[in-house]
């Protein structure tokens, strides 16, 4: 497994994939990055006191932040990385003359996908590396102890939602023998859980409830359904990280607190972690099947040299 690891890792590392992948995400990170820091006096306040989280949540007018532009790229990045990693070696023989050594054929899919997560690892490390310190730079205020843990413990369950879109992706890559189909495939199910998972669940909140008449009632449902989508549980997760004034990720208490000015003290570290822990679980699980679906099925796949 280590060898196939350090090759995969390799060929990954010296393709144009990962380098156009890579500017384009570093670009626009830093072009978040500057709009949140020319918007940050707009929610700094003088008892704000994690100045330097909001450099990740907050927005322009128009622009989005660092947070919603990490939640919309990793899945791309994971998509990129592993909607050919089967059916090019199939289609190419490569497999057959692979598996035709003495290697266990386990030790092909892990190698695989172990240097794809190591790539996503080294993007989105480095990512949030430079953001944070293009915002330490611009505005000059350093992060508190408790501020770096909660940007660790962010870093981890970035890449733990770039592992399940990795998974999917190779499993997408076993289920279909050309490369651009599964790459659709993927790209199809991501547009799905992205841009209408939200709208189908306001769309059977409203069926079911009133909106006026139990608007807690329709928040509860709404997200309910919502958390269907990864994107969902994703964004909940690090919002609660990021944004320690979250005393919860009710849609209808965040509203009514928000107007009635009761968040106000923020919550600590271990209170906020045991809040996200069922979105950041859900995660890890959806990704462990999509893996152990892939491991199955390519360990019993029929392999036949080309």
């Amino acid at each position: 497994m280590n060898a196939v690891f350090r090759k995969e890792l390799a060929d990954h590392l010296a393709s144009r994939r990962f380098l156009i992948l890579f500017v384009l995400i570093l670009f626009a990170a830093v072009f978040a990055t500057y709009i949140a820091t020319q918007n940050i006096r707009s929610v700094v306040t003088p008892i704000t006191e994690f100045i330097f989280l909001n450099i990740f949540t907050t927005s322009g007018q128009t622009q989005i932040s660092f947070l919603f532009f990490l939640s919309l790229f990793i899945p791309i990045v994971g998509i990129a990385l592993g909607f050919d990693a089967i059916n090019s070696e199939r289609s190419t023989g490569n497999l057959s003359r692979l598996l035709s050594q003495p290697i266990y054929r386990d030790s092909v899919i892990n190698g695989k996908f172990l240097a794809g997560l190591a790539v996503l690892a080294i993007m989105i490390v480095s990512v949030i590396a430079i953001v944070a310190g293009l915002g330490l730079r611009i505005v000059g205020v350093p992060p508190s102890s408790e501020e770096t843990l909660r940007l660790i413990v962010f870093t981890v369950v970035s890449l733990i939602y770039g592992a399940f879109w990795l998974a999917l992706s190779v499993l997408f890559s076993l289920l279909f023998n050309r490369g651009a189909t599964s790459m659709l495939a993927s790209m199809a199910l991501w547009v799905f859980f992205f841009f209408f998972m939200t709208m189908i669940a306001s769309s059977i909140a409203t069926a079911r409830v009133v909106y006026d008449q139990d608007p807690a009632r329709w928040y509860e449902i709404q997200g309910m359904i919502a958390r269907i989508s990864p994107r969902t549980l994703y964004e909940e997760a690090t919002m609660g990280l990021l944004v320690p004034e979250l005393g919860s990720l009710n849609l209808a208490l965040l509203v009514s607190a928000i107007y009635g000015g009761r968040m106000v003290t923020p919550l600590a570290f271990s209170q906020s972690l045991l809040l996200v822990w069922p979105q950041i679980v859900s995660i890890i699980a959806l990704a462990a099947i999509c893996f152990a679906v892939s491991y199955v099925k390519f360990m019993r796949q029929e392999i036949r040299a080309v």
